[in-house]
């Protein structure tokens, strides 16, 4: 079943998309371990979350062998475009200068992200 970029992934689920969109397939264990390194969260709660994702088409399932393996549906780059965009629209009154801004100016950029940034603006701009 193909994931539609629709859904609305909670910020917990998320979480989980991000481990399996860097690691690849995981175990709900691998995925609970690198959760736990950040926050407190039994693994009941992570299993559930992860049979709920699947239950919304957002990660699929190998039920082939006893250690059942989950896989990302949803598209990492396509999803954050799409909550970008929902997030400019939402709460930039459709400005993306705005967001850049308002990122910018709350968070420190490294160097290198800041020439990136310049590079990718000098790209826009021809």
């Amino acid at each position: 079943m193909a994931a539609s970029i629709n859904l609305k992934p909670t910020e917990s689920e998320l979480e989980i998309l991000q481990i399996l969109w860097e690691k690849g397939n995981c175990t709900v264990r691998d995925v609970h371990e690198i959760l736990e390194k950040s926050k407190e969260s039994g693994y009941t709660t992570t299993l559930k979350l992860m049979q709920i994702m699947h239950e919304k088409g957002l990660v699929k399932r190998d039920t082939s062998s006893k250690t059942h393996i989950y896989t990302a549906l949803l598209n990492q780059q396509k999803t954050e475009q799409h909550l970008v965009n929902k997030m400019i629209d939402n709460v930039f009154n459709g400005s993306a200068a705005r967001l850049v801004m308002q990122a910018l100016g709350n968070h420190t950029a490294s160097k290198d992200e800041i020439d990136s940034i310049k590079k990718y603006l000098d790209e826009l701009s021809k």
